[in-house]
């Protein structure tokens, strides 16, 4: 617990303190369980213990939870409990960083918008019922439900810049350096320009009208405005070298029982399953299904578990799992490396589709390689990754270890591509490596500075 205690004559209200307890569980459940990091848990102890006195609550207590999750997030709820995912802490540089994260949460909890947000959202729902029930106006009503969603929308990102600005304030009064926030919402930014996602990659600079976060470019923007209002850049020293060596040895991307992407491999210690994907397709495992595309996005892949009645044919699997008509005579069975396996084309207007399914124990596995153009090259390279699915080997997943993040010291003469080259990452090294130190592409590293790399 953080901050000063509450007051001794506040009432405690026992079924609240259930309820927000059961909601922790459910949210620490959630993004995988709660991430052991003793010497983080205390630096970031240590940052909210700064920051509480000098928000205007001083009263309100926290707890800090670490999320054991490789996405970048951080939120609050209205009862004081504060998270950072693994993956946040992994993003950021030095203290300052990791606190305007706190402050910018301790914000929203200060200024209420939680509760806000929710009395706007029952009175959405309230206005609607009473116009499509009362009035009798169905269609009305789904207009004033959808008008409040864009008000809903809008009011989350008002609330978010309003935490922004509060947060860079609280920042500096606690000692720290306001411009941490920038320098962590811009890296926060870039990061979106990597995100391995099949069929385009995300814009943070413009969000979607119904997201509940401004354009990170605006936030970004702001965010200096209110730490050159305070004063100069420099006003407070880094304390990135005692930074990195908090979170030296953190876990970083996805934890191996759930599956994990090795260059183009693709391995499931729990499911005992692995393949590999033709080169020039970049992987992301995703919770229902492991998804590919190449950079060019002329090439996606699908690979995934069906379920399948006992007795039917994989030739059937097929048909009845995809949503096309499957080609007529392109249907044939094989054989892969003891596994019953079945292949089949169907074909759009633009998209060419290679399935295929194969059955190992009880499960029953999919895979779609879809290719705009209808060259051999395609259907070589289907059958190369339906040949290399196979059942892997209690021994070689318990082998898998989870990447974590190495703090090395540069010697005279590294730079970003040498180090970047150390790094296992699905694509982009170098660019993983600028984001991930916050440097700018062309930028020279100091010897003798610590800098963070991913490694086995």
């Amino acid at each position: 617990m953080l901050g000063p205690a509450p007051l001794a004559e506040a009432p405690r209200v026992a079924g609240l303190t259930r309820q927000a307890d059961r909601d922790h569980a459910k949210l620490v459940a959630a993004f995988g369980g709660e991430y052991r990091a003793p010497s983080m848990k205390a630096l970031l102890s240590e940052a909210a213990a700064r920051i509480v006195p000098a928000t205007e609550r001083p009263d309100e207590a926290y707890q800090i939870t670490i999320l054991d999750s490789p996405v970048v997030n951080a939120f609050a709820l209205p009862s004081g409990r504060l998270y950072v995912t693994r993956g946040l802490l992994a993003l950021a540089n030095d203290t300052s960083e990791i606190a305007a994260v706190l402050a910018h949460e301790i914000a929203h909890v200060a200024l209420r918008h939680a509760s806000a947000r929710l009395e706007l959202e029952a009175r959405s729902a309230l206005v609607s019922r009473v116009v499509a029930d009362v009035l009798g106006d169905p269609g009305a009503g789904a207009q004033v439900r959808d008008q409040s969603r864009y008000r809903i929308a809008s009011f989350s990102r008002a609330h978010e810049l309003e935490a922004d600005q509060v947060g860079v304030k609280t920042l500096a009064k606690a000692g720290y350096d306001p411009y941490g926030a920038a320098r962590f919402l811009s890296s926060l930014g870039r990061t979106a320009g990597v995100r391995t996602t099949p069929g385009g990659k995300a814009d943070a600079a413009s969000p979607d009208m119904l997201s509940t976060h401004p354009g990170t470019s605006e936030r970004v923007a702001l965010a200096l405005q209110a730490a050159r209002r305070i004063g100069a850049p420099g006003l407070v020293a880094s304390d990135r070298a005692r930074y990195l060596a908090a979170i030296d040895g953190l876990a970083y991307g996805e934890d191996p029982a759930n599956g994990v992407v090795r260059g183009q491999r693709f391995i499931h210690p729990r499911l005992s399953v692995a393949f590999e994907a033709p080169d020039g397709i970049v992987l992301e495992n995703t919770p229902r299904a492991v998804l590919g595309s190449s950079d060019d996005g002329n090439r996606r892949l699908l690979f995934d578990a069906v379920e399948a009645p006992e007795g039917q044919s994989l030739a059937e699997v097929l048909r009845s799992t995809w949503s096309d008509a499957v080609e007529t005579g392109s249907i044939e069975n094989l054989d892969v490396s003891g596994h019953p396996a079945a292949m089949a084309t169907s074909r759009g207007k633009e998209w060419t589709f290679r399935l295929g399914a194969i059955r190992i124990g009880s499960t029953t596995y999919r895979l779609v390689l879809a290719a705009r153009s209808k060259s051999a090259e395609s259907e070589g390279a289907f059958r190369h990754m339906l040949d290399s699915v196979r059942q892997v080997p209690a021994e070689e997943g318990r082998s898998l270890r989870p990447l974590r993040v190495q703090a090395v010291t540069a010697a005279e003469g590294d730079t970003a591509d040498r180090l970047a080259s150390r790094m296992i990452v699905p694509d982009r090294p170098v660019d993983r490596f600028l984001i991930l130190n916050g440097l700018e592409r062309g930028g020279a590293l100091t010897p003798g500075e610590r800098y963070k790399i991913v490694v086995e």
